[in-house]
């Protein structure tokens, strides 16, 4: 496994991060979600990723379950607050009230005492940004919460929120969650020379575009059986990439990486990971062996002729235009 320091903050994390979005509690089973995780720590993956959404509450208490007994102190696991979780009109968003009940609540599932990084899972439009910086630093001075982050916010609204922490002397932002791919490169415009500028790294997630850069979705073919394609839980946010043309580019891509001695899967993490940018990439797993192959994306170098091929065989599908997203009420990732 490789370390490296989450943006700017002192806090080291591992290249490869862990994440249940999906799978705990929802697409798997306990025990096949619990050989992932030791697999993931045999691996020496340290860092976990979850956020109170993710199988209504029920991931974290699955994830807290799953690390119990470990040293807590060697570990970093990160949560993530905004979605709703109960039926009351301040059960959603980031006020005060939503973030401080919030966090009590992801304490008591994950069984820990703090909680690593913190993130806004998506930006409010309701609740002033000094509220919502106010409340996080609130959390980080009573000792529940070490770092704090967002996921999925503008290059604006990243600038907004340091400039706040600034003037008014509040903890810092140290990281955002975005999506990133060889096929979704969004943030490459403004996120990241924006966070760049202010110390923030980013924690990507869906490096795999929900699995279609394994190669596993052939152009013409059915979907593999348990996959996330034919999953109640997955299949809205994988649709977009189950084109023709998109499986056509990655079937060409897939022999590229062939021709590297490399899995299709370890090439586009070895993509992600190699942009100076990135603190670290999630990855989500349903078998141990997913896990397994993906750790052995770590040390491999894409060289300059390989990322030129890489974007010319994916230069009419891979989406660069930051106003390409996806409505936020529509992605919890």
């Amino acid at each position: 496994m490789e370390y490296g320091n989450l943006g700017g903050s002192g806090l080291k994390v591992s290249k490869l991060a862990y994440g249940n979005w999906i799978t705990h509690a929802s697409q798997v089973e306990k025990d096949a979600a619990k050989e992932c995780v030791h697999a993931a720590l045999d691996a020496g993956i340290t860092t976990f990723d979850t956020a109170d959404i993710y199988a209504a509450t029920r991931a974290e208490d699955l994830l807290g379950d799953l690390l119990h007994g470990q040293r807590r102190d060697g570990l970093e696991i990160f949560t993530k607050v905004y979605w709703p979780t109960g039926p009351g009109r301040n059960d959603v968003g980031l006020s005060r009230k939503h973030i401080l009940r919030s966090c009590e609540g992801s304490l008591r599932r994950l069984k820990t005492d703090y909680i690593d990084l913190y993130q806004a899972h998506r930006y409010d439009y309701e609740t002033p940004l000094e509220e919502t910086m106010r409340a996080f630093d609130d959390l980080v001075r009573a000792g529940k919460v070490m770092y704090i982050g967002v996921s999925e916010w503008t290059a604006e609204q990243i600038a907004e929120a340091v400039r706040i922490a600034d003037d008014l002397g509040l903890d810092r932002i140290v990281s955002n969650q975005p999506q990133y791919s060889m096929l979704w490169r969004v943030i490459e415009a403004e996120v990241i020379p924006t966070s760049a500028a202010r110390g923030i790294g980013q924690i990507v997630w869906s490096p795999l575009a929900q699995g279609v850069l394994t190669g596993k979705y052939a152009p013409g073919q059915d979907y593999p059986a348990q996959s996330r394609a034919v999953s109640k839980e997955g299949s809205n946010f994988i649709s977009q990439w189950l084109t023709e043309p998109v499986l056509n580019r990655v079937a060409a891509l897939k022999t590229l990486a062939e021709e590297a001695g490399v899995s299709l899967a370890q090439l586009s993490l070895a993509w992600v990971l190699q942009n100076p940018d990135v603190s670290a990439a999630i990855i989500g797993a349903t078998r141990a062996s997913q896990v397994q192959e993906n750790v052995r994306a770590l040390g491999i170098t894409i060289e300059p002729d390989l990322l030129a091929a890489i974007d010319n065989t994916l230069h009419d599908v891979m989406i660069t235009d930051p106003e390409r997203t996806v409505s936020p009420a529509q992605r919890p990732g």
